[in-house]
């Protein structure tokens, strides 16, 4: 194998692989990224973690076809570091690398591309067109509030639900819940809804965003499902994610009917107050209590080893008292998620859950739960 190709382009491809390869796994190959060289002049760079992988294709120079496998890790730190536009791949004896970019010459141990795992392929799939931007922007909104705890597997990940004319995205934790809707022109053939990973939701955010972020027009991205796996594609880069096995709860029953308290408060303001007053909330539950009277909502956080913070905030509210706990973490992410300029907070009591939605038609489609806590 022998090829030049651009050192921009192959630290950009090698990037891509470095949230998916395991560094200490105990197969060392995990940790290592694909290199084949085609006689189409053409470098395709994979890298797995056997649930998910990650393949592009690269235009360059082959001088001679052939492939190899070599440390992810290291290969994107010297290519980073290279002092030229250009570099020259070649495999020498005993599986090793030489790296040549202008004066800099690198030899990287290697193993042979025979050894690395066999990639998932997939023929006939149903693929359909999707937005990267508005995918993006459901993945983010809800992507925060899927469980880290391992021993609840099937809430480690984001629900994917076509709905007819929608796409719905669901994630919880037991203790919040997010809901995503937006519009969907196309069939995904899916019988039921499906679980998306959160490590292969984080690097589909990245492809993504590199498509929103394209000077395309309208950038071009299509997904598609076969068997247990989603396929993501694009221009020259495809992402295959093993999906989680198990049933994702009824999530519409955690979701309560319009609270007879409403309040509508400035999004930013009410953003920037919580992260003062947590300040001096308890480490572990974060705790915060939101005090609700007329035209006013306060919050008020407490610590015995620290202090307390309060301060006030100016809403739209004209109904009975009003007092409830919550986590501040929970109540910022959803904030921060949010895009109008006012936030609707729904209320109950103090016993049931708060809604929280955007006042205006930027959060149309979006609806977060967040549990109260006793304080």
């Amino acid at each position: 194998m022998e090829l030049k190709i651009g050192s921009q382009e192959l630290a950009r491809a090698l990037g891509r692989s470095q949230g998916i390869v395991e560094r200490k796994s105990t197969m060392p190959i995990l940790s290592h990224v694909l290199l084949e060289a085609s006689n189409g002049n053409q470098l395709q760079l994979s890298a797995t973690d056997l649930d998910l992988s990650v393949t592009s294709q690269h235009a360059c120079e082959v001088a001679k076809e052939g492939g190899l496998a070599v440390s992810a890790k290291h290969l994107y730190e010297i290519v980073r570091a290279l002092p030229e536009q250009t570099v020259t791949l070649k495999r020498a004896a005993n599986n090793y690398l030489e790296v040549r970019s202008g004066p800099s010459e690198f030899r990287i141990v290697g193993l042979p591309a025979e050894d690395f795992p066999a990639l998932p392929r997939f023929e006939n799939l149903n693929f359909v067109e999707i937005d990267p931007k508005s995918l993006l922007d459901q993945i983010d909104r809800t992507f925060f509030a899927a469980s880290n705890d391992e021993t609840r597997y099937n809430l480690n990940g984001v629900f994917f639900e076509p709905q007819g004319p929608l796409l719905r995205l669901v994630a919880t934790d037991g203790h919040r819940l997010a809901v995503s809707e937006r519009p969907l022109a196309g069939d995904f053939g899916l019988k039921k809804g499906v679980i998306l990973p959160k490590k292969g939701l984080q690097e589909l955010r990245k492809l993504l965003t590199e498509a929103a972020d394209s000077a395309e027009e309208k950038p071009v991205a299509q997904l598609g499902f076969a068997e247990n796996s989603a396929v993501f594609r694009r221009s020259g880069v495809s992402l295959v994610m093993r999906l989680i096995e198990g049933l994702f709860p009824d999530y519409k029953q955690v979701i309560p009917k319009p609270g007879e308290k409403i309040v509508t408060l400035g999004r930013l303001r009410f953003l920037e107050t919580l992260r003062r007053v947590s300040l001096l909330s308890s480490d572990k539950s974060h705790a915060v209590k939101l005090e609700l009277s007329a035209g006013t909502l306060r919050v008020l956080s407490q610590n015995p080893d620290l202090g307390d913070a309060r301060e006030d905030v100016p809403v739209e509210y004209a109904g009975d008292p009003l007092k409830i706990g919550f986590n501040s973490r929970y109540l910022t992410d959803v904030v921060a998620a949010l895009k109008a300029d006012d936030v609707r907070l729904e209320l109950a009591d103090d016993l049931s859950p708060g809604v929280l939605k955007g006042a205006g038609e930027p959060d149309a489609g979006y609806t977060a739960v967040v549990m109260p806590m006793r304080i």
